[in-house]
């Protein structure tokens, strides 16, 4: 018996077809790409009474947030002014109301451009970013189109104080 030794070729890659199926999807895939859009909001933190002592003339715009509604306080100069309080309706806060004045305080002071959240911590981060979207802008309409107003976009976020209750304790 003989034996012969066939001497193999090498065989060539063929990738002609895989390189048509990526010419064909690699530009369909990017046509149908949704493109995330994130919004990203630059926070401002309240520093404490040190910023406030130093300069007394500034107006600042507070939006207390509870369980029971909101308080829109304006302190200037040392002394604080309740604009409005705004109770909670049917369990959910008054973004209508809140804007409304809101409204009222920017018109007072339309050079004013930042406000301070203040939440207590069993408010839900929903209700926050919708708080935080109404004090930055409301819809009114010009010209025949509703558009976007600036009320105040520079937000700041803290802690609201406690609320104290009167104390029924008689001292002897």
């Amino acid at each position: 018996m003989r034996r012969h030794k066939r001497m193999k070729s090498e065989a060539d890659l063929d990738i002609t077809s895989f390189m048509n199926l990526m010419i064909i999807l690699v530009p369909v895939l990017l046509l149908n790409m949704v493109f995330a859009q994130t919004a990203v909001l630059d926070l401002k933190l309240p520093l404490g009474d040190s910023v406030g002592s130093a300069n007394p003339e500034d107006v600042s715009v507070e939006v207390t947030i509870r369980q029971t509604g909101m308080q829109v306080v304006v302190a200037a100069g040392g002394a604080s002014r309740i604009i409005g309080d705004i109770p909670v309706i049917e369990k959910k806060q008054n973004y209508k109301k809140l804007s409304e004045v809101l409204q009222q305080v920017k018109k007072g002071f339309p050079d004013k451009k930042d406000v301070v959240l203040l939440s207590t911590p069993e408010i839900d981060y929903q209700t926050l970013v919708a708080i935080m979207d109404t004090a930055r802008t409301y819809k009114t309409v010009v010209v025949a189109s509703v558009v976007d107003a600036v009320l105040f976009p520079e937000v700041s976020l803290g802690d609201a104080p406690a609320i104290e209750k009167a104390s029924t304790e008689v001292a002897l």
